[in-house]
């Protein structure tokens, strides 16, 4: 799970990375419009790949990426502890609010 918030922590391959969950592509679509060049983009799917978080399969001379579902579910339940952290402070805070509002 580490590796993958590493990998996802710069911008560039977040944007890669974002390109592959839309659809799986070759690295010549995943780069096109992007501010770095072909070979960067293949680096940053190599990082990617690494941390588990895109797979790749040979079509042709291509190679397509998509993600890699198995990479994003520690990632995922890492985050997931945090949510319903989030969802009780909410909840108290929403109670508090209420309690305010009664006595006003």
């Amino acid at each position: 799970m580490n590796s993958a918030l590493l990998a996802l922590a710069d911008p560039t391959r977040r944007a890669v990375f974002e390109r592959v969950a839309r659809s799986p592509a070759p690295v010549g679509d995943i780069a096109k419009g992007l501010p770095v060049s072909r070979p960067a983009v293949s680096q940053h799917l190599k990082v990617l790949k690494e941390a588990g978080l895109v797979l790749d399969h040979a079509e042709g001379a291509r190679r397509i990426y998509r993600i890699d579902p198995r990479g994003l579910g520690p990632l995922r339940a890492w985050l997931d502890q945090f949510w319903g952290a989030a969802l009780d402070a909410f909840a108290a805070d929403l109670e508090t609010q209420a309690k305010d509002d009664e006595h006003d």
